[in-house]
């Protein structure tokens, strides 16, 4: 089971997301995501990427790792969960709200930061069709927050 720590912090939703990758010669590769969903058993993340990062897509493929990073941007807190056995997927029942509300969460969490709305919106805009779900067992979870403990195990994530 996932850290009831890191399932309160995720639960939140006000959390920018990149998904990381590498290729097959271990060249990284990386996306801003669209917002994720964690399965009811706490035994599976869905990372909403969008179409277009061609790239990372390729390399989740054919490695089948990733390493994501959930960043609070009012408070720098982050956080980076790693998983392996990633499928890439269509959208499943459930997961387009997900992805709308994700996108307004952000505009609550940013804009107070300064950035207009009309930006991050665009950050934000896709449809169905442009957007796939990376889906995986996790594997560990890091602390990621700028500090002495940056890189600290969270904890062994068991499936």
């Amino acid at each position: 089971m996932i850290d009831p720590d890191v399932i309160a912090f995720l639960g939140g939703r006000r959390v920018v997301v990149s998904i990381a990758s590498r290729s097959e010669h271990c060249i990284p590769s990386v996306t801003r995501a669209l917002g994720y969903r964690i399965s009811a058993d706490r035994s599976e993340f869905a990372i909403f990427v969008p179409r277009h990062a061609g790239r990372v897509l390729a390399d989740l493929r054919a490695t089948a790792q990733a390493a994501v990073v959930f960043t609070e941007p009012s408070t720098h807190r982050s956080l980076q969960v790693k998983g392996n056995g990633v499928r890439i997927t269509p959208l499943e029942e459930g997961d387009w709200p997900v992805i709308s509300a994700y996108a307004d969460d952000l505009v609550i969490e940013i804009c107070p930061l300064g950035y207009p709305e009309p930006l991050i919106r665009k950050l934000g805009e896709s449809t169905p069709q442009q957007v796939v779900a990376a889906r995986f067992v996790p594997t560990a979870a890091f602390g990621q927050t700028p500090g002495p403990r940056a890189g600290a195990a969270l904890s062994e994530v068991k499936p």
